[in-house]
């Protein structure tokens, strides 16, 4: 019996950058029926609202439920009616700007240039910032035959981490590299929310689709979490009704 489920959010919960399906919101609002429930993810907060807060059916017990946009660094609550922030760790702009200036030349390193793009490729989280290699709006089908293997962005994130000494840098979603303070992965974030909470981490369960070395699930298990991989969204309803059978 866990008292927390957690979950990665894109490729996991929801197609990349998509709403949760209507299942999903209905099954998240069972598992907020007998669990606390968290989601942590490298998208900002209007993302998350988009994606997750403003799909759940009226009768979720939204108080059981901790959104953690930018991997962990900002988390949200639900008070008095409304969603709160109850922390946010911001870049300073002096570091802002060298990791911008390294993203641009680990891209032209190594030289993986997409023919069509959609929006800005970088986008600036406040305490995160989040390379995009087709752009923040690019369709689903370009996303998932764009780096299936991850191989393109093991290269890129090797780079960065030649040039960002000090900083954590991690493969997340289907075309995304998310670069936060040193230290800050969803490890860090899972144990802020710890300390949030009140609910020891071996009473915590993560589940995400990128639980492997290098992607930005894997922290939850090298904090020593009970993990669980998934493939898409699909196979995450099957493992949310499995726990709520458990649990009930």
């Amino acid at each position: 019996m866990k008292e927390l489920i957690a979950f990665d959010l894109d490729g996991t919960l929801a197609e990349s950058k998509q709403p949760l399906s209507d299942a999903m919101a209905q099954a998240l609002a069972r598992l907020l029926a007998v669990a606390h429930v968290a989601v942590i993810s490298g998208g900002d907060w209007p993302q998350f609202d988009k994606q997750v807060a403003s799909r759940l059916p009226a009768p979720a017990d939204l108080s059981r439920l901790w959104l953690m946009p930018t991997t962990g660094t900002k988390l949200y609550t639900h008070q008095d009616g409304a969603w709160s922030p109850v922390y946010a760790e911001l870049f300073d702009e002096t570091r802002k700007q060298e990791i911008l200036t390294a993203f641009d030349a680990a891209l032209e390193a190594a030289g993986f240039v997409p023919e069509q793009t959609w929006g800005e490729r970088i986008e600036d989280r406040g305490s995160q910032i989040t390379f995009s290699a087709l752009g923040q709006q690019a369709p689903i089908h370009a996303k998932e035959i764009w780096d299936p293997d991850f191989a393109k962005r093991k290269i890129i994130q090797a780079d960065l981490r030649r040039r960002l000494p000090g900083l954590s840098i991690n493969m997340g979603g289907a075309t995304s590299i998310d670069i936060t303070r040193e230290g800050v992965d969803k490890g860090y974030g899972l144990k802020k929310l710890r300390d949030a909470s009140g609910i020891a981490l071996d009473a915590m369960l993560f589940i995400g689709d990128a639980i492997f070395p290098g992607g930005n699930d894997y922290p939850a298990k090298e904090l020593g979490l009970d993990t669980v991989r998934v493939r898409d969204p699909q196979e995450t309803l099957s493992v949310i009704d499995a726990i709520v059978a458990c649990q009930k």
